[in-house]
């Protein structure tokens, strides 16, 4: 019954931490954040990860990018594919290089710092979407472009994955050719479902003479979306915020947005958040302070830069390309399961495990403020 404890202590205190944050000025996902931090294994260890909180939090991530696909203005979106692909390419091309040059500057094999900058490469916007969504910025020209540039930069970053795995990794080889061809094809079916399946399946599931018919329909449509998501090699996520896009050109999207939020927040988002900050670790952290300060420092500079950059680049005046960047610097969950992919197949070295970890931390911690201070 210990779980019971863990989604008491989660759900008490992420609650009071958000309201303090807010209080203070700063997002409430910054203070979820921080409590991860504090009831984990890092400082009370009330807290312990394991599977009961690593599957809360996969529903949890799922959800929050379901809600954003359904509040996304799917026009906006598209006017700002080109700035999406700008922000996408020199927010992997500027970590990717820095990474690497860190990792050969402490001395690690060429395959072990070319992985690092894959790690440093990653962006997840799922941190993001939320500080959006809290500023009502969501469907602004800057959060709209956020969005695609996620989207793209996780097809970027898995297929360099691919590579890199392919040719160091212990595991097959990967044909390059077919990694490309899952990609495709998940974007033609979920276009294709979008606007053929996903309409009719609403209008025959709605009618059923059951509890929450419609609701349940879209949780069907958004597991469906994410399931396939997994299986072309895609993050769960981007299933699932091409599921709430779907759904919101359905007469059905009020419906679905009013009852999915109270299931969310309640009680899996908030995990989610938590979840983040379990992860973190101080053991051996001394003898590799240096690496984590430099390691964080330029995670933070390169994705703010090269993400910024690519939105001036493409008609974005300089504040909003610094919004831009700033929304892409969070590497979150998308970065801890590529590190522990790494480690697995000897990509990471397994002493500088924690301190990458502790520096996508960071990058996740500094997120929030630093958007929203980067919109006043």
């Amino acid at each position: 019954m210990e779980f019971i404890l863990y989604l008491l202590l989660i759900l008490l205190f992420t609650k009071l931490a958000g309201d303090l944050s807010v209080r203070l000025g700063q997002p409430a996902v910054l203070g979820k954040l921080l409590v991860g931090i504090l009831l984990g294994p890092a400082v009370l260890g009330w807290v312990q990860p394991g599977g009961f909180i690593h599957y809360m939090s996969e529903i949890g991530v799922l959800l929050l990018m379901f809600i954003a696909g359904l509040e996304t203005d799917l026009r906006q979106l598209r006017e700002n594919w080109k700035a999406a692909f700008a922000v996408a390419v020199g927010g992997i091309l500027l970590p990717f290089a820095g990474g690497f040059a860190i990792g050969e500057w402490f001395g690690f094999a060429d395959y072990n710092s070319l992985f690092l900058g894959v790690i440093l490469s990653a962006t997840s916007v799922s941190i993001s979407v939320q500080v959006l969504k809290e500023m009502d910025r969501l469907n602004s020209p800057e959060g709209s472009t956020i969005l695609g540039a996620a989207v793209i930069d996780d097809i970027l970053v898995v297929i360099l994955l691919a590579v890199l795995m392919s040719f160091f990794g212990t595991g097959d080889n990967i044909s390059l050719s077919l990694l490309i061809g899952q990609k495709l094809l998940f974007f033609a079916v979920a276009v294709i479902a979008g606007w053929l399946t996903v309409p009719r399946l609403m209008r025959w599931l709605a009618p059923l003479r059951v509890t929450e018919a419609v609701m349940t329909a879209a949780l069907v449509i958004l597991f469906a979306y994410a399931y396939f998501a997994e299986k072309m090699g895609m993050a769960g996520i981007i299933g699932a915020f091409a599921a709430g896009i779907a759904i919101a050109q359905t007469p059905f999207k009020q419906v679905v947005e009013s009852k999915v939020e109270p299931i969310a927040y309640t009680l899996f988002v908030p995990v989610f958040f938590v979840s983040i900050g379990l992860n973190v670790s101080f053991e051996g952290l001394g003898s590799h302070i240096l690496f984590v300060v430099v390691l964080s420092m330029f995670a933070i500079l390169a994705k703010w830069l090269g993400g910024g950059i690519g939105a001036r680049l493409t008609g974005f005046n300089t504040r909003s390309s610094l919004i831009i960047g700033a929304g892409m610097i969070s590497r979150g969950e998308v970065a801890l399961i590529i590190a522990a992919t790494g480690l697995a197949s000897g990509l990471l070295l397994p002493q500088y495990f924690t301190g990458v970890i502790i520096a996508v931390m960071v990058t996740t911690l500094v997120t929030p403020p630093l958007l929203k201070g980067m919109f006043r």
